[in-house]
């Protein structure tokens, strides 16, 4: 014999599981987390990919024009011309001009940048790139 209020415990249990209203939202509680980590991390990786892209061409313009030795690019003058090209907010300290290279003129870029990842605040990563190009025959390089 079942009591009256184990009988009343079970039918509610079978009403509750026949229930599908909230499950929709059940679902949408579980899964948002997940989602918007994974958009966040896609933003996040993008950034980087073009604050890369903004180094790769801020050092080649940067080393063209020291190779041609134009009115902007002075030896002073190539690492603040490399950040003004570079279309972001890096500085001219994350430049370096080298006169003497064997190759030419050669530009060289390194940024350090903070992920912003929630779960782990430390993780940081190192950007770097490269441009040399020799002058031509008449011309030297930016002094």
């Amino acid at each position: 014999m079942r009591s009256p209020f184990i009988h009343r415990l079970i039918g509610r249990l079978r009403a509750v599981a026949k229930d599908r209203r909230a499950a929709a939202a059940v679902e949408l509680a579980l899964a948002l987390p997940a989602m918007c980590l994974f958009i966040f991390g896609i933003i996040e990786v993008g950034y980087t990919l073009w604050l890369q892209n903004a180094l790769d061409y801020s050092v080649a313009t940067a080393a063209r024009c020291a190779s041609i030795n134009g009115s902007p690019c002075s030896s002073s003058n190539v690492t603040s011309y490399a950040a003004s090209q570079s279309g972001s907010s890096l500085g001219s300290s994350a430049f370096t001009y080298t006169r003497g290279a064997a190759c030419g003129c050669q530009v060289s870029a390194s940024y350090t940048m903070a992920l912003d990842i929630p779960w782990d605040r430390a993780l940081s990563v190192t950007l770097t790139s490269s441009s040399c190009i020799a002058p031509p025959p008449s011309r030297s390089c930016a002094t």
